[in-house]
């Protein structure tokens, strides 16, 4: 992997872990078969809904991605900030915490995700996620990022909505990274609109009422849904369940105007400031190897 590449500092054992109830293991491991379940099945179905007309598709995407938070024990809520525009290509960037967000996304702005070419070739997932309109890019060469703009360009001008985690890399949810500046010059290019999406996970404490909803949801990240550096799936799906409590939100946002004269930096700021609030200039950016969350294959499967 290229050492260009974003990375976040967050890792498995300093962030991914859930210090409110949990569940016994038998009530875990039946929340886990019911969601890898809905899973396989949207996956084997992904053929026979590519036949249907585009409506009807992304209103069985919507309820499908919506069950898949939930099969898995997370309660959500969706608040919008603004409506859907009415038509043409829109790009949906969104802060990066966990496998979740590709379903949590797809169940209010289902569109195409962009992954790395590799996955292309992969046995079942990869065929798949082609099927799904998948947008495959080689994330590993600097030389390569032109074509991934004029790629993501074309989609954007066809009318497609697509799908984009800018900061590269998973964060934990208690920060979060610089929003890459490339996939904004696409949107100018298109003239599409830019639609931020924050994804906010919390849980809910073991001292709360029953009766607690999402927005009720205070304290710190859930640190159980964070699939960051070298976690495996396997121990994230399995935190993910024997964690009680856990809440996602999703806020779309208004859109963020498309510069005419300050170009990409200045929109992907725009964006993150949206989303995450400013960056802080103290920071220093990491760039050394990432951890390449956004193209796992959980990510290109949902589509």
């Amino acid at each position: 992997m290229s050492t260009w590449l974003p990375v976040a500092p967050c890792t498995p054992d300093g962030c991914a872990r859930h210090a409110g109830a949990v569940r016994a293991p038998l009530p875990a491991a039946l929340l886990l078969l019911t969601g890898c379940t809905l899973v396989l099945l949207g996956v084997a179905c992904v053929p026979l809904v590519r036949l249907l007309g585009a409506t009807r598709r992304e209103r069985l995407v919507r309820r499908w991605a919506r069950a898949v938070p939930r099969a898995f024990g997370v309660r959500v809520t969706v608040r919008r900030h603004a409506p859907e525009p009415a038509a043409g290509g829109e790009l949906v960037v969104a802060n990066h915490i966990s496998w979740l967000d590709i379903p949590l996304i797809a169940s209010v702005l289902p569109g195409r995700m962009l992954a790395k070419r590799e996955i292309r070739h992969w046995p079942l997932l990869g065929p798949l996620a082609a099927l799904g309109g998948t947008l495959f890019i080689d994330r590993d060469r600097l030389r390569a990022l032109p074509a991934a703009v004029r790629t993501v360009t074309a989609a954007l001008r066809s009318g497609s909505r697509v799908v984009v985690f800018p900061e590269g890399s998973t964060w934990c949810g208690r920060g979060g990274g610089a929003f890459r500046p490339a996939v904004f010059q696409a949107a100018i290019d298109a003239g599409a609109t830019v639609r931020p999406v924050r994804i906010v996970y919390r849980a809910i404490p073991p001292t709360a009422t029953a009766t607690a909803t999402v927005a009720d949801a205070t304290g710190q990240a859930a640190g159980a849904v964070a699939f960051v550096g070298d976690d495996p799936l396997a121990a994230s799906l399995w935190r993910v369940v024997r964690a009680a409590g856990l809440t996602a939100r999703v806020d779309v946002l208004a859109p963020v105007p498309v510069p005419g004269e300050d170009g990409r930096r200045a929109l992907a700021r725009r964006a993150r400031a949206a989303v995450l609030g400013p960056e802080d200039p103290l920071r220093p950016r990491q760039t050394a190897v990432a951890s390449d969350r956004a193209n796992r294959p959980a990510a290109s499967v949902h589509h």
